[in-house]
């Protein structure tokens, strides 16, 4: 069973509104989960854990996010919108040089992400596979990442647009 552990959110007054920031503070549950990997693949996720929040903030609709572990993997859930699908990071296993962005694999997120983005490597329909000695294609994943964050967004759009 899936263990939750939300991150701590911080909401900073301005102006006469409030605007919510993900904090880089992170849960010692998940931060003893990041520590167990090796420095280079720990690295890797921990900057892939900064995209995750930075894009959250950044895409319109996504709201606060709900960073757990799940099945032991760090997760990233919109739960105050449900506008997306869950996102998980982990190393592989069987590859300890190699870590992964997990998606939900009844989505159509890692079939488009192929259309968009043939040049990197995919495990199955539910993972993009990238290496930790080689730097991280920033824009790519950044886009993924909103797209999975959105993922409910879009499709409620379309299903309200009727059909073609």
């Amino acid at each position: 069973m899936p263990t939750t552990v939300k991150t701590p959110v911080r909401r900073n007054v301005g102006k006469g509104r409030a605007t919510r920031r993900e904090t880089d503070r992170i849960d010692p549950a998940i931060a003893a989960v990041m520590g167990a990997y090796a420095k280079p693949v720990q690295a890797r996720l921990l900057a892939l854990r900064r995209l995750i929040l930075k894009t959250a903030r950044e895409t319109s609709g996504v709201g606060a996010i709900e960073e757990a572990l799940k099945w032991g993997q760090p997760s990233y859930l919109t739960t105050e919108t449900g506008s997306g699908s869950t996102i998980r990071i982990d190393g592989i296993k069987s590859a300890p040089d190699q870590y992964a962005v997990y998606f939900h694999c009844q989505t159509n997120l890692v079939e488009t992400f192929r259309e968009l983005y043939p040049e990197l490597r995919y495990g199955g329909n539910r993972s993009i596979l990238l290496d930790a000695a080689d730097d991280p294609p920033k824009a790519a994943l950044r886009h993924c990442v909103a797209l999975a964050l959105t993922y409910h967004l879009t499709r409620r759009k379309r299903h309200k647009a009727g059909p073609c």
